[in-house]
Protein backbone atom coordinates (compact mmCIF):
# COMPACT_ATOMS: atom_id res chain seq x y z
CA UNK A 1 0.00 0.00 0.00
CA UNK A 2 1.44 3.25 -1.07
CA UNK A 3 2.93 5.70 1.91
CA UNK A 4 1.63 9.41 1.65
CA UNK A 5 3.68 12.30 3.48
CA UNK A 6 1.43 14.68 4.98
CA UNK A 7 1.26 18.48 6.55
CA UNK A 8 -1.03 19.96 8.58
CA UNK A 9 -2.67 21.05 11.93
CA UNK A 10 -3.92 19.23 15.09
CA UNK A 11 -7.04 20.64 16.48
CA UNK A 12 -5.56 23.05 18.77
CA UNK A 13 -3.60 24.44 16.12
CA UNK A 14 -0.28 22.73 16.14
CA UNK A 15 1.60 21.89 13.44
CA UNK A 16 1.62 18.11 12.33
CA UNK A 17 3.73 16.02 10.12
CA UNK A 18 4.56 12.34 9.40
CA UNK A 19 3.97 9.32 7.26
CA UNK A 20 0.36 7.58 6.66
CA UNK A 21 -0.47 4.23 4.97
CA UNK A 22 -3.50 4.46 2.68
CA UNK A 23 -5.26 2.95 -0.61
CA UNK A 24 -4.89 6.88 -1.84
CA UNK A 25 -4.93 10.27 -1.26
CA UNK A 26 -8.71 10.27 -0.30
CA UNK A 27 -8.51 7.62 2.04
CA UNK A 28 -5.12 9.12 3.61
CA UNK A 29 -7.16 12.71 4.28
CA UNK A 30 -10.62 10.90 5.40
CA UNK A 31 -7.90 8.74 8.11
CA UNK A 32 -6.35 12.03 9.00
CA UNK A 33 -9.65 13.76 9.77
CA UNK A 34 -10.77 10.88 11.88
CA UNK A 35 -7.77 11.61 13.92
CA UNK A 36 -7.91 14.91 14.48
CA UNK A 37 -5.60 16.06 12.13
CA UNK A 38 -6.41 18.40 9.16
CA UNK A 39 -3.86 18.02 6.30
CA UNK A 40 -2.92 21.15 4.36
CA UNK A 41 -0.18 18.81 1.88
CA UNK A 42 -0.49 15.31 1.16
CA UNK A 43 2.57 13.71 -0.94
CA UNK A 44 3.19 10.42 -2.52
CA UNK A 45 6.49 9.10 -0.59
CA UNK A 46 8.16 8.72 2.54
CA UNK A 47 10.64 11.65 1.91
CA UNK A 48 13.52 11.86 4.21
CA UNK A 49 12.53 9.63 6.46
CA UNK A 50 11.79 6.47 3.98
CA UNK A 51 14.92 4.68 5.50
CA UNK A 52 13.28 5.20 9.31
CA UNK A 53 10.11 3.89 7.71
CA UNK A 54 12.02 0.86 5.89
CA UNK A 55 13.64 -0.19 9.11
CA UNK A 56 10.74 0.08 10.76
CA UNK A 57 8.70 -2.26 8.70
CA UNK A 58 11.83 -4.76 8.59
CA UNK A 59 11.53 -4.87 13.04
CA UNK A 60 8.14 -5.16 12.40
CA UNK A 61 6.87 -8.81 12.08
CA UNK A 62 3.67 -10.10 10.56
CA UNK A 63 0.76 -11.17 12.02
CA UNK A 64 0.83 -15.36 11.55
CA UNK A 65 -1.91 -16.58 9.61
CA UNK A 66 -2.85 -18.96 12.26
CA UNK A 67 -3.56 -16.01 14.22
CA UNK A 68 -6.00 -14.79 11.29
CA UNK A 69 -7.10 -18.17 10.82
CA UNK A 70 -8.23 -18.14 14.63
CA UNK A 71 -9.95 -14.60 14.24
CA UNK A 72 -11.88 -15.51 11.36
CA UNK A 73 -13.17 -18.69 13.03
CA UNK A 74 -14.22 -16.95 16.27
CA UNK A 75 -15.42 -13.62 14.22
CA UNK A 76 -17.44 -16.08 11.88
CA UNK A 77 -19.12 -18.08 14.87
CA UNK A 78 -20.19 -14.26 16.24
CA UNK A 79 -21.77 -13.03 13.44
CA UNK A 80 -23.76 -16.42 12.48
CA UNK A 81 -24.93 -16.30 16.74
CA UNK A 82 -26.25 -13.14 15.47
CA UNK A 83 -23.95 -11.55 18.07
CA UNK A 84 -23.60 -7.31 17.19
CA UNK A 85 -20.45 -6.82 15.25
CA UNK A 86 -19.32 -3.74 17.68
CA UNK A 87 -19.94 -6.19 20.40
CA UNK A 88 -17.98 -9.36 18.87
CA UNK A 89 -15.06 -6.87 18.00
CA UNK A 90 -14.66 -5.65 21.45
CA UNK A 91 -14.88 -9.49 23.06
CA UNK A 92 -12.15 -10.38 20.28
CA UNK A 93 -9.95 -7.57 20.87
CA UNK A 94 -9.70 -8.51 25.19
CA UNK A 95 -9.11 -12.08 23.75
CA UNK A 96 -6.84 -11.33 21.58
CA UNK A 97 -2.82 -12.83 22.49
CA UNK A 98 -0.96 -11.05 19.58
CA UNK A 99 -0.53 -7.48 20.30
CA UNK A 100 -0.38 -6.45 16.83
CA UNK A 101 -4.05 -7.85 16.08
CA UNK A 102 -5.06 -6.33 19.34
CA UNK A 103 -4.29 -2.84 18.47
CA UNK A 104 -5.69 -2.74 14.86
CA UNK A 105 -8.50 -4.50 16.47
CA UNK A 106 -8.86 -1.65 19.02
CA UNK A 107 -8.80 0.62 16.71
CA UNK A 108 -11.42 -0.85 14.55
CA UNK A 109 -13.46 -1.04 16.89
CA UNK A 110 -13.13 2.38 17.46
CA UNK A 111 -13.86 3.19 13.80
CA UNK A 112 -16.80 1.23 13.96
CA UNK A 113 -18.10 3.27 17.00
CA UNK A 114 -17.84 6.53 14.92
CA UNK A 115 -19.89 5.01 12.30
CA UNK A 116 -17.50 3.57 10.10
CA UNK A 117 -17.78 0.24 8.13
CA UNK A 118 -15.57 -2.80 9.10
CA UNK A 119 -13.82 -2.83 5.46
CA UNK A 120 -13.52 0.62 5.35
CA UNK A 121 -12.19 0.21 9.23
CA UNK A 122 -10.03 -2.68 8.43
CA UNK A 123 -8.53 -0.73 5.41
CA UNK A 124 -6.73 1.98 7.81
CA UNK A 125 -4.18 -1.30 8.94
CA UNK A 126 -2.88 -2.69 5.51
CA UNK A 127 0.01 -4.28 7.78
CA UNK A 128 -2.70 -6.90 9.67
CA UNK A 129 -5.42 -7.26 7.30
CA UNK A 130 -4.06 -7.82 2.82
CA UNK A 131 -6.05 -6.20 0.45
CA UNK A 132 -7.58 -9.42 -0.16
CA UNK A 133 -8.95 -9.47 3.60
CA UNK A 134 -11.02 -6.36 3.34
CA UNK A 135 -12.30 -6.88 -0.03
CA UNK A 136 -14.19 -9.75 0.74
CA UNK A 137 -15.16 -8.20 3.65
CA UNK A 138 -16.44 -5.16 2.16
CA UNK A 139 -18.46 -8.03 -0.28
CA UNK A 140 -19.38 -9.47 2.43
CA UNK A 141 -21.06 -6.47 4.11
CA UNK A 142 -22.44 -5.62 0.84
CA UNK A 143 -24.13 -8.76 0.30
CA UNK A 144 -25.24 -9.12 3.88
CA UNK A 145 -23.27 -12.28 3.89
CA UNK A 146 -20.35 -11.28 6.18
CA UNK A 147 -20.37 -14.46 8.24
CA UNK A 148 -20.13 -16.63 4.75
CA UNK A 149 -17.28 -14.41 3.62
CA UNK A 150 -15.31 -14.88 7.01
CA UNK A 151 -15.92 -18.49 6.59
CA UNK A 152 -14.09 -18.50 2.89
CA UNK A 153 -11.44 -16.33 4.48
CA UNK A 154 -10.73 -18.65 7.22
CA UNK A 155 -10.88 -21.65 4.84
CA UNK A 156 -8.00 -19.85 2.62
CA UNK A 157 -5.91 -19.24 5.15
CA UNK A 158 -6.17 -22.73 6.65
CA UNK A 159 -4.65 -23.99 3.43
CA UNK A 160 -1.71 -21.32 3.30
CA UNK A 161 -0.98 -22.30 6.63
CA UNK A 162 -0.76 -26.12 5.67
CA UNK A 163 1.10 -25.70 2.37
CA UNK A 164 3.59 -23.04 4.33
CA UNK A 165 4.22 -26.13 7.20
CA UNK A 166 4.64 -28.87 3.97
CA UNK A 167 7.37 -26.66 2.88
CA UNK A 168 8.99 -25.95 6.15
CA UNK A 169 8.60 -30.04 6.73
CA UNK A 170 10.52 -30.64 3.16
CA UNK A 171 13.51 -28.26 4.18
CA UNK A 172 14.37 -29.00 7.54
CA UNK A 173 16.67 -31.78 6.56
CA UNK A 174 19.04 -29.87 3.91
CA UNK A 175 19.10 -26.93 6.39
CA UNK A 176 20.54 -29.05 8.64
CA UNK A 177 22.59 -30.89 6.32
CA UNK A 178 24.28 -27.26 5.01
CA UNK A 179 23.84 -25.84 8.77
CA UNK A 180 26.32 -28.76 9.72
CA UNK A 181 28.84 -28.18 6.47
CA UNK A 182 29.29 -24.34 7.48
CA UNK A 183 30.03 -25.46 11.05
CA UNK A 184 32.51 -28.14 10.13
CA UNK A 185 34.49 -25.41 7.67
CA UNK A 186 34.58 -23.19 10.47
CA UNK A 187 35.87 -25.65 12.69
CA UNK A 188 38.50 -26.39 10.59
CA UNK A 189 39.37 -23.44 9.16
CA UNK A 190 39.77 -22.14 12.52
CA UNK A 191 41.65 -25.00 14.96
CA UNK A 192 42.34 -27.77 12.38
CA UNK A 193 44.08 -26.67 9.36
CA UNK A 194 46.52 -24.26 11.07
CA UNK A 195 47.83 -26.81 13.44
CA UNK A 196 48.89 -29.06 9.84
CA UNK A 197 50.14 -25.69 8.46
CA UNK A 198 52.56 -25.31 11.52
CA UNK A 199 53.70 -28.87 11.68
CA UNK A 200 54.07 -28.42 7.88
CA UNK A 201 56.12 -25.42 7.90
CA UNK A 202 58.43 -27.01 10.89
CA UNK A 203 59.38 -29.77 8.25
CA UNK A 204 59.97 -27.30 5.65
CA UNK A 205 58.94 -29.52 2.56
CA UNK A 206 57.60 -28.52 -0.77
CA UNK A 207 53.78 -28.27 -0.34
CA UNK A 208 51.12 -29.70 -3.62
CA UNK A 209 49.01 -27.08 -4.78
CA UNK A 210 45.86 -28.49 -2.79
CA UNK A 211 47.63 -27.92 0.06
CA UNK A 212 48.75 -24.49 -0.51
CA UNK A 213 44.66 -23.35 -1.05
CA UNK A 214 43.52 -25.10 2.04
CA UNK A 215 46.63 -23.16 4.50
CA UNK A 216 45.98 -20.07 2.10
CA UNK A 217 42.32 -19.99 2.69
CA UNK A 218 42.71 -20.83 5.94
CA UNK A 219 45.03 -17.80 6.43
CA UNK A 220 42.64 -15.83 4.71
CA UNK A 221 39.49 -16.92 7.28
CA UNK A 222 41.47 -16.36 10.09
CA UNK A 223 43.43 -12.99 9.55
CA UNK A 224 41.07 -11.13 7.84
CA UNK A 225 37.95 -12.65 9.03
CA UNK A 226 36.68 -8.94 10.11
CA UNK A 227 36.83 -7.78 5.98
CA UNK A 228 34.68 -11.32 5.17
CA UNK A 229 32.08 -10.40 7.21
CA UNK A 230 32.21 -7.06 6.32
CA UNK A 231 31.58 -8.09 2.41
CA UNK A 232 29.01 -10.71 3.05
CA UNK A 233 27.26 -7.88 4.85
CA UNK A 234 27.91 -5.24 2.42
CA UNK A 235 26.78 -8.12 -0.33
CA UNK A 236 23.92 -9.03 1.52
CA UNK A 237 22.44 -5.46 1.88
CA UNK A 238 23.66 -4.22 -1.51
CA UNK A 239 21.12 -7.45 -2.89
CA UNK A 240 18.57 -6.32 -0.84
CA UNK A 241 18.30 -2.70 -2.05
CA UNK A 242 18.68 -4.25 -5.42
CA UNK A 243 15.86 -6.54 -4.93
CA UNK A 244 13.36 -3.55 -3.49
CA UNK A 245 13.64 -1.89 -7.05
CA UNK A 246 11.52 -2.41 -9.39
CA UNK A 247 13.38 -3.99 -11.74
CA UNK A 248 15.14 -5.94 -9.32
CA UNK A 249 12.17 -6.77 -7.11
CA UNK A 250 10.74 -8.75 -10.48
CA UNK A 251 13.91 -10.25 -11.62
CA UNK A 252 14.45 -12.04 -8.39
CA UNK A 253 10.67 -13.14 -8.36
CA UNK A 254 11.53 -14.60 -11.68
CA UNK A 255 14.34 -16.27 -11.12
CA UNK A 256 12.74 -17.82 -8.44
CA UNK A 257 10.72 -19.72 -10.69
CA UNK A 258 13.55 -20.88 -12.73
CA UNK A 259 15.90 -22.10 -10.21
CA UNK A 260 16.89 -25.59 -10.55
CA UNK A 261 14.70 -28.28 -8.34
CA UNK A 262 12.72 -25.92 -6.43
CA UNK A 263 11.57 -23.44 -9.79
CA UNK A 264 8.76 -25.97 -11.13
CA UNK A 265 7.97 -26.54 -7.37
CA UNK A 266 7.23 -23.02 -6.96
CA UNK A 267 5.79 -22.14 -9.78
CA UNK A 268 3.30 -25.16 -9.16
CA UNK A 269 2.55 -23.32 -5.84
CA UNK A 270 1.89 -20.03 -7.14
CA UNK A 271 -0.65 -21.66 -9.45
CA UNK A 272 -2.55 -22.96 -6.93
CA UNK A 273 -2.48 -20.02 -5.04
CA UNK A 274 -3.46 -17.80 -7.76
CA UNK A 275 -6.43 -20.11 -8.75
CA UNK A 276 -7.72 -20.33 -5.48
CA UNK A 277 -7.59 -16.66 -4.58
CA UNK A 278 -9.23 -15.84 -8.05
CA UNK A 279 -11.93 -18.53 -7.64
CA UNK A 280 -12.65 -17.68 -4.22
CA UNK A 281 -13.04 -13.59 -5.00
CA UNK A 282 -15.20 -14.80 -8.11
CA UNK A 283 -17.50 -17.15 -5.98
CA UNK A 284 -17.77 -13.83 -3.62
CA UNK A 285 -18.92 -11.69 -6.60
CA UNK A 286 -16.16 -9.50 -6.82
CA UNK A 287 -15.39 -7.82 -10.25
CA UNK A 288 -13.09 -10.14 -12.49
CA UNK A 289 -10.71 -7.11 -13.02
CA UNK A 290 -10.85 -6.64 -9.49
CA UNK A 291 -10.28 -10.08 -8.83
CA UNK A 292 -7.49 -9.89 -11.14
CA UNK A 293 -5.71 -7.05 -9.62
CA UNK A 294 -6.26 -8.93 -6.00
CA UNK A 295 -5.31 -12.17 -7.06
CA UNK A 296 -2.06 -10.98 -8.39
CA UNK A 297 -1.16 -9.14 -5.14
CA UNK A 298 -1.81 -12.26 -3.36
CA UNK A 299 1.05 -14.16 -4.81
CA UNK A 300 3.55 -12.29 -4.04
CA UNK A 301 5.64 -12.58 -6.93
CA UNK A 302 6.08 -9.38 -8.86
CA UNK A 303 6.84 -10.80 -11.98
CA UNK A 304 3.74 -12.66 -12.09
CA UNK A 305 1.75 -10.08 -10.69
CA UNK A 306 2.92 -7.77 -13.67
CA UNK A 307 1.85 -10.64 -16.06
CA UNK A 308 -1.55 -10.72 -14.39
CA UNK A 309 -2.03 -6.91 -14.76
CA UNK A 310 -1.40 -6.79 -17.91
CA UNK A 311 -3.61 -9.55 -18.81
CA UNK A 312 -6.30 -7.36 -16.37
CA UNK A 313 -5.51 -4.78 -18.92
CA UNK A 314 -6.36 -6.23 -21.94
CA UNK A 315 -9.54 -8.09 -20.23
CA UNK A 316 -10.49 -4.62 -20.03
CA UNK A 317 -9.35 -3.58 -23.79
CA UNK A 318 -11.99 -5.96 -24.79
CA UNK A 319 -10.16 -9.49 -24.84
CA UNK A 320 -11.46 -13.08 -23.87
CA UNK A 321 -10.35 -14.31 -20.08
CA UNK A 322 -8.71 -17.61 -22.17
CA UNK A 323 -7.21 -15.41 -24.69
CA UNK A 324 -5.54 -13.15 -22.33
CA UNK A 325 -4.29 -15.60 -20.14
CA UNK A 326 -2.53 -17.72 -23.19
CA UNK A 327 -0.50 -14.57 -24.09
CA UNK A 328 0.68 -14.10 -20.89
CA UNK A 329 2.50 -17.14 -21.21
CA UNK A 330 2.88 -17.82 -17.31
CA UNK A 331 0.21 -20.42 -17.40
CA UNK A 332 0.37 -24.22 -17.77
CA UNK A 333 -1.58 -25.68 -20.67
CA UNK A 334 -4.25 -27.54 -17.54
CA UNK A 335 -4.96 -24.03 -15.94
CA UNK A 336 -5.64 -22.51 -19.71
CA UNK A 337 -8.23 -25.42 -20.28
CA UNK A 338 -9.84 -24.92 -16.94
CA UNK A 339 -10.28 -21.27 -17.54
CA UNK A 340 -11.64 -21.60 -21.48
CA UNK A 341 -14.08 -24.29 -20.25
CA UNK A 342 -15.19 -22.26 -17.52
CA UNK A 343 -15.35 -19.21 -19.37
CA UNK A 344 -17.64 -21.10 -21.94
CA UNK A 345 -19.88 -22.55 -19.31
CA UNK A 346 -20.40 -19.54 -16.66
CA UNK A 347 -18.38 -21.56 -13.94
CA UNK A 348 -14.68 -20.33 -14.08
CA UNK A 349 -14.86 -20.14 -10.37
CA UNK A 350 -15.44 -24.15 -9.81
CA UNK A 351 -13.22 -25.52 -12.16
CA UNK A 352 -10.23 -22.96 -11.05
CA UNK A 353 -10.70 -24.86 -7.78
CA UNK A 354 -10.60 -28.41 -8.98
CA UNK A 355 -7.20 -26.96 -10.64
CA UNK A 356 -5.59 -25.60 -7.32
CA UNK A 357 -6.89 -28.76 -5.84
CA UNK A 358 -4.99 -30.94 -8.58
CA UNK A 359 -1.76 -28.49 -8.00
CA UNK A 360 -1.82 -28.65 -4.69
CA UNK A 361 -1.91 -32.53 -4.49
CA UNK A 362 1.12 -32.33 -7.22
CA UNK A 363 2.46 -29.70 -4.97
CA UNK A 364 2.21 -32.03 -1.74
CA UNK A 365 4.59 -34.89 -3.95
CA UNK A 366 6.80 -32.84 -4.65
CA UNK A 367 7.33 -31.79 -1.08
CA UNK A 368 7.51 -35.08 -0.13
CA UNK A 369 9.99 -36.37 -2.80
CA UNK A 370 12.07 -33.13 -2.27
CA UNK A 371 14.55 -34.64 0.44
CA UNK A 372 15.45 -37.71 -2.05
CA UNK A 373 15.49 -35.40 -4.65
CA UNK A 374 18.37 -32.61 -3.03
CA UNK A 375 19.95 -35.80 -1.04
CA UNK A 376 22.43 -36.79 -4.02
CA UNK A 377 23.37 -33.02 -4.35
CA UNK A 378 24.00 -32.42 -0.81
CA UNK A 379 26.00 -35.97 -0.65
CA UNK A 380 28.57 -34.48 -4.16
CA UNK A 381 28.49 -31.26 -2.03
CA UNK A 382 30.02 -33.76 0.49
CA UNK A 383 31.99 -35.91 -0.91
CA UNK A 384 34.21 -33.28 -2.62
CA UNK A 385 34.84 -31.39 0.62
CA UNK A 386 36.35 -34.45 1.64
CA UNK A 387 38.05 -35.25 -1.21
CA UNK A 388 39.94 -31.50 -0.85
CA UNK A 389 40.44 -31.64 2.56
CA UNK A 390 42.05 -35.14 2.29
CA UNK A 391 43.96 -34.72 -0.57
CA UNK A 392 45.24 -31.21 1.42
CA UNK A 393 46.10 -32.75 4.62
CA UNK A 394 47.84 -36.43 3.47
CA UNK A 395 49.38 -35.82 0.09
CA UNK A 396 51.70 -33.71 2.16
CA UNK A 397 52.11 -36.13 5.05
CA UNK A 398 53.16 -38.89 2.10
CA UNK A 399 55.76 -36.47 0.92
CA UNK A 400 57.29 -36.50 4.19
CA UNK A 401 57.21 -40.26 4.57
CA UNK A 402 58.83 -40.67 1.52
CA UNK A 403 61.60 -38.39 2.67
CA UNK A 404 61.91 -39.98 6.02
CA UNK A 405 62.21 -43.15 4.59
CA UNK A 406 64.98 -41.44 1.43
Amino acid sequence: MPVFRYEGRNLDGSAATGQIDAANEEAAAESLINKGVIPTTITVGGGGHALHFDFRALLTPSIPLEVLVIFCRQLYSLTKAGVPLLRSMKGLTQNSANKQLKEALEEVAHELTNGRGLSASMQMHSKVFSPLFVSLINVGENTGRLDQALLQLANYYEQEVETRKRIKTAMRYPTFVLSFILVALFVLNVKVIPQFASMFGRFGVDLPLPTRIIIATSDFFVNYWGLLLAVLLGAFIGFKAWQRTVKGQEAWDKFRLRMPIIGDLVNRAQLSRFSRTFALMLKAGVPLNQSLALSAEALENKYLENRLLEMKSSIEAGGTISSTASNTQIFTPLVLQMISVGEETGRIDELLLEAADFYDREVDYDLKTLTARIEPLLLVVVAAMVLILALGIFLPMWGMLDAIQG
